[in-house]
């Protein structure tokens, strides 16, 4: 099996930004972002979806908290889209429906290097500690992005944004491993039609 790690920096005005990523990790997270209610909402991802992840950021936190979500957002997708390499043998879809108390977020993936992203999210306040909630849904769109995936997120129930955002973050994580999982069946190819997912 391929080495399906990367790691990736990118570096700005704004933000200096250095996400370290194995798709076939145990759930190991070393996380400090200066906003710790990310660090909460990476280290859930990470840790449901058995990647080993390292996030180390520093940005402009005494404008908001926007570039610095918004950057490690895009460096994380990134690094997805390189630590997957050519596509060749993987599931390629995932989805997962995760409860948290009365939340439950559903998150459907296709890595089908079309970057797109629904995300339907209910919030009630304007912060989870310093992390603005409209930033959720914009950090999902950013990874899609980059990531070059199709994701599709949607709150079927939930009336405490702190679980919202836990269990999109531990859906996000559950269907992204299930997507990239290896299927031993067609290994070495790419499972799509065209036979290429990267283009």
């Amino acid at each position: 099996m391929a080495d399906r790690r990367a790691t990736v920096e990118r570096n700005t005005a704004e933000t200096q930004v250095r996400v370290e990523l194995n798709l076939d990790g145990t759930g190991r997270v070393e996380v400090a972002t200066g906003v710790g209610f990310y660090d909460h909402m990476l280290t859930a991802f990470a840790r449901h979806g058995r990647f080993d992840l390292v996030v180390k950021a520093t940005g402009d936190l005494h404008i908001d908290e926007h570039h610095t979500m918004e950057d490690i957002a895009l460096a994380l997708g990134q690094a997805v889209d390189q630590a997957l390499g050519g596509r060749e043998g993987i599931v390629r879809m995932g989805d997962a429906l995760v409860p948290l108390d009365e939340a439950l977020v559903q998150a459907v993936i296709d890595i089908s290097g079309r970057p797109f992203a629904a995300v339907s999210l209910d919030f009630i306040g304007e912060r989870m500690g310093e992390a603005p909630t409209q930033m959720v849904s914009h950090v999902l769109r950013s990874f899609a992005t980059t990531a070059k995936i199709t994701l599709h997120v949607r709150q079927l129930a939930g009336a405490n944004d702190h679980h919202i955002a836990e269990a999109t973050m531990k859906a996000l994580g559950r269907a992204l491993d299930a997507a990239v999982a290896l299927d031993p069946r067609i290994a070495g190819q790419v499972p799509s039609t065209k036979e290429t997912l990267t283009t």
